[in-house]
């Protein structure tokens, strides 16, 4: 089946990585990762977030910025028009709104609270990233059709380069994970393995050990 898209140049290369990658973490947090609330317990999403773990760990020990957020308001009347219900339930204070205990251990350097989908928008995260001299981004989190798509995109247009690990993103629906993976990809971002960004990290840090 020929892909319409290929045909009129979309693809048509890889990014590959750049000088300095620095990894975000998006909306792993209690809300969206466990089944008690109405948006969490989604199978992809909880084996995104263990996939992710290492990541955070290489990054943390290879010396480069790990920016992570939750998605919440201080109340609902701070929260823009979704068309979400449960979301105007995420709260500030309240557990919906605490990060994923599996990440909160594995201990990012930053952790904001956004008020949209993407962790770029009214946020410092790049700021942090363009102070670090970050010029690539790994972007992981939930959820790939929301807030991870919408991260993406934001990164691209703030001029960086852009990785997403398959398996450290996650969706409730496999077919709108594996749409939007595959739409990211022809436009903003190269779609890789962890085993691909844990790959990159070493050798930056490799490249940067000063004996």
């Amino acid at each position: 089946m020929s892909d319409i898209y290929a045909a009129r140049g979309y693809g048509s290369r890889a990014l590959g990585f750049g000088a300095k990658p620095g990894l975000v973490v998006v909306d792993f947090q209690r809300g969206f990762t466990e089944a008690a609330f109405p948006m969490g317990g989604a199978p992809m999403v909880d084996a995104a977030v263990d996939a992710t773990v290492p990541l955070i760990r290489a990054a943390r020990a290879a010396g480069l910025p790990v920016v992570a957020c939750v998605n919440g308001y201080d109340s609902p009347r701070a929260a823009p028009h979704w068309k979400a219900a449960p979301v105007f339930d995420l709260l500030g204070g309240t557990p919906s709104v605490e990060l994923d205990p599996r990440i909160a251990a594995a201990g990012p350097d930053v952790v904001l609270m956004k008020s949209a989908p993407s962790i770029f928008f009214a946020t410092p995260a790049a700021s942090i990233l363009t102070r670090e001299r970050v010029d690539t981004v790994i972007v992981t989190g939930c959820i790939t059709s929301g807030c991870v798509r919408a991260s993406v995109i934001d990164a691209f247009s703030l001029g960086f380069r852009v990785m997403v690990p398959r398996d450290c993103v996650g969706d409730h629906d496999p077919v709108a994970h594996e749409q939007n993976l595959t739409d990211v990809e022809r436009r903003y971002a190269d779609v890789i393995e962890a085993s691909d960004a844990l790959a990159a990290i070493e050798a930056w840090r490799v490249s940067n050990t000063r004996g």
